[in-house]
C-alpha cells in the first residue's frame, strides 16, 4: 500500500458524519451547542430560549431563525474530539423543512436521535425515524430535559422500543427527575454522574462516584437512587446486551439520559459516537458502489444554500465526500452538464464560520461557492461518469401563486426564486400556458419562510395568494416503443393539458390538479403515462417503488 492510499485509509477511519434529529423544541440545537462545547470548538454555548439573547445558537444563524427560535435550514459544523474528526449536522426539527431534513439523512452514517424527556416520541420524531430505517442508519438515542418532571424512564424505554420497532439498550439511566434529579448512573463503567446544574461554560469535571451499589449513593439520594438501582436490575433482566452488529444495521439503539441546557450527560454521547458511530461507507451510484478509499475523488451535492453571506449574494453547495481525497484546485467534472470545475475556495464550517479548506476526505461535508452551475443531487468527480441516487423532491402538498408587489422588480423575484427553487427551500413552477409562477411546499410556513427572505435577501416584496392546486405529480411516458415514441406521447400529453401543466426547476413536466380524483380519472384516460409522486434530484430517475 502506498503512502497516499494509507494516509486516505487513515483519514477515512478518523471520519464520523452524523445528523442530530428530533421533533421541534426536544433540544435539538442546544445538544448541538453543547456537543462543540465539549469537543472545544467554541468556548461559550448559545441557548436557543433566550430568543432576544446577544448571542445565538451558532448554527441557528439565518435572520428568521434568530427572531422565531427555530432552526429553517440544515448547518453543517466540523470538530475534531479524541483523534476523530467529526462532521456533525443540524436539522430542522419543524415538519415544514422535513425534505430538508430527507436530504441531510442521505448525507450522513448515523443518527443520534433527540427525544423531550416529558413528550416522549412525537409525530415528526416517528416520520424522521421511518427515513433513517429505510437506509438502515444507526440510531443513538437521547432523553433530554431530564431536569424536569418527565415521564417516568421505564415508560420512556418502553415507548421507544415501541415506536422505533427496535431494541433500547440503556448507557446510562437516571436518578430521580425535575428538582430531584441527581444524575445518571453510567451502566458501562458502572459509575454514577453526579448533577450539577450547569452553565453555559464546561465545567473543570463532573462529580463521579464509583461503583452503581456504592452504600454512599443510597445515604444520599434515598428514595430516588433505590428506585433507579430498582430498575437497572430489572433492565439487566429485560434488555438486551448491546450488540454492535444489531446497531450497525439500525436494528439495536444505545439509550442515553442527560439535560443538555446543563451540560449533563452530553459527554457519554460524544463518546459513544466516536466509539460506536461507523466510520463512511460506500456509496452506491447508478454506475457502481465508490468506496470511501478510493483514491480518486468523487462527492454529491445534497444541500445548496443561498446567501449564507447576506453582504456578498453567494450560494454554497454543500457536498459529501464519498471517496478520494479532495484537494483545492484539483480538475473536477460535473457528470450531469460535462462542465469542468476548478473550486480554489472551498470551505469548511462552523455553521456560518466558515475557514479554508485545502482537503478533505470520505465523509466530510464540505461547501462549494456556486454560480448556478451545480444543482440538487449533482455528482463531482475527476472525470468519471459517476451519478450518486438516493435524494429525492417530494411532491408537494400545498400550492400558491406569487406576484411582485412592484412590477419593476419582476427581475428580483424571478432570480430569487430561481435560487431558492435550487436550494430546495421551495419548489417553483413555472405554467406551461401563463405567466404567473407557482410556489408548492409541503407546509405553511414554508410560504411564509420565502417570502420573508424574498424581501430582506432579495429586495423585492411578494404577494403570495392561494392557488387552486392541491396534488401534483411529475410526468413520465412508458410506450414500450422506444425513445421517440415516449417523446411524442409526453409532448402529446403536455399539449392536451396545457393549462395544468408546469416546468420546475430542471425543466421535468409536472401535472397540477385540484383533487386526487381527478389524479385517478387522468391516469386510466393516458395509460401511457406514469405519475410520479417523488423524482430525484439530478432529474433522471424516477423511482418505481414509490410512485403513486
Amino acid at each position: 500500500m502506498n503512502d497516499s492510499a494509507s494516509r486516505i485509509a487513515h483519514e477515512v477511519r478518523r471520519r464520523r458524519t452524523f445528523a442530530i434529529i428530533s421533533h421541534p423544541d426536544a433540544g435539538k440545537t442546544t445538544l448541538t451547542e453543547k456537543l462543540l462545547l465539549y469537543s472545544g470548538a467554541i468556548q461559550i454555548a448559545g441557548s436557543v430560549k433566550a430568543r432576544k439573547a446577544s448571542r445565538h445558537a451558532t448554527s441557528d444563524w439565518m435572520e428568521i431563525e434568530k427572531q422565531r427560535g427555530i432552526s429553517v435550514a440544515s448547518s453543517v459544523m466540523q470538530m475534531e474530539y479524541r483523534e476523530c474528526v467529526i462532521n456533525l449536522l443540524d436539522t430542522p426539527g419543524h415538519e415544514d423543512f422535513s425534505e430538508d431534513t430527507y436530504r441531510v439523512l442521505t448525507a450522513v452514517d448515523a443518527a443520534l436521535m433527540v427525544i423531550d424527556a416529558a413528550n416522549g416520541v412525537e409525530p415528526q420524531t416517528r416520520r424522521l425515524l421511518q427515513v433513517c430505517r429505510a437506509r438502515n442508519t444507526p440510531i443513538l438515542t437521547f432523553v433530554n430535559k431530564m431536569d424536569r418532571e418527565v415521564k417516568p424512564p421505564l415508560d420512556l424505554f418502553d415507548e421507544i422500543e415501541a415506536e422505533l420497532g427496535m431494541s433500547v439498550v440503556p448507557f446510562t439511566w437516571p436518578v430521580g427527575m425535575g428538582k430531584f434529579f441527581g444524575g445518571v448512573l453510567d451502566l458501562r463503567r458502572d459509575q454514577m454522574r453526579v448533577f450539577a446544574a450547569g452553565e453555559d461554560r464546561l465545567k473543570d469535571a463532573d462529580e463521579i462516584v464509583d461503583g452503581i451499589a456504592n452504600p454512599a449513593l443510597r445515604a444520599r439520594f434515598g428514595a430516588a437512587w433505590e428506585q433507579a438501582a430498582g430498575e437497572v436490575e430489572l433492565l439487566h433482566g429485560a434488555a438486551p446486551g448491546f450488540d454492535e452488529a444489531a446497531f450497525l444495521a439500525g436494528r439495536q439503539t444505545p439509550m442515553f439520559f442527560g439535560s443538555a441546557i446543563n451540560n449533563f450527560g452530553v459527554q457519554e454521547v460524544l463518546d459513544a459516537l466516536v466509539e460506536l458511530a461507523p466510520p463512511p461507507g460506500p456509496k452506491a451510484a447508478l454506475q457502481r458502489t465508490a468506496q470511501p478509499t478510493e483514491p480518486k475523488f468523487s462527492g454529491v451535492v445534497f444541500k445548496i444554500q443561498a446567501n449564507m453571506d447576506p453582504s456578498h449574494r453567494d450560494r454554497i453547495a454543500f457536498l459529501r465526500v464519498a471517496s478520494g481525497h479532495f484537494e483545492r484546485g484539483m480538475r473536477l467534472k460535473v457528470t450531469r452538464s460535462g462542465k469542468e470545475l476548478r473550486p480554489n475556495s472551498v470551505v469548511s464550517f462552523l455553521s456560518q464560520r466558515r475557514e479554508l479548506l485545502d482537503e478533505a476526505f470520505a465523509g466530510d461535508i464540505i461547501g462549494i461557492p456556486n454560480h448556478g452551475v451545480l444543482q440538487l443531487g449533482d455528482t463531482l468527480s475527476e472525470g468519471e461518469a459517476l451519478q450518486f441516487t438516493g435524494l429525492p423532491f417530494f411532491a408537494p402538498e400545498m400550492f400558491r401563486s406569487v406576484e411582485v408587489a412592484d412590477p419593476l422588480r419582476t427581475k428580483q423575484l424571478r432570480a430569487g426564486l430561481t435560487q431558492l427553487g435550487e436550494e430546495g427551500a421551495i419548489q417553483v413552477f413555472r405554467p406551461v400556458a401563463g405567466s404567473v409562477l407557482l410556489l408548492g411546499a409541503v407546509g405553511q410556513l414554508q410560504f411564509e419562510v420565502v417570502a420573508h427572505r424574498l424581501e430582506h435577501e432579495y429586495g423585492c416584496k411578494a404577494r403570495i395568494l392561494p392557488a387552486r392546486y392541491n396534488v401534483a405529480r411529475w410526468v413520465t411516458a412508458e410506450t414500450g416503443d422506444g425513445a421517440a415514441a415516449d417523446e411524442r406521447e409526453l409532448k402529446r400529453f403536455i399539449d392536451h393539458n396545457a393549462h395544468r401543466v408546469a416546468l420546475d426547476a430542471v425543466d421535468a413536466p409536472c401535472v397540477l390538479l385540484e383533487y386526487a380524483g381527478e389524479l385517478r380519472a387522468m391516469q386510466e384516460n393516458w395509460p401511457k403515462i406514469r405519475f410520479h409522486a417523488l423524482r430525484e434530484h439530478a432529474g433522471l430517475v424516477f423511482q418505481k417503488q414509490l410512485d403513486g
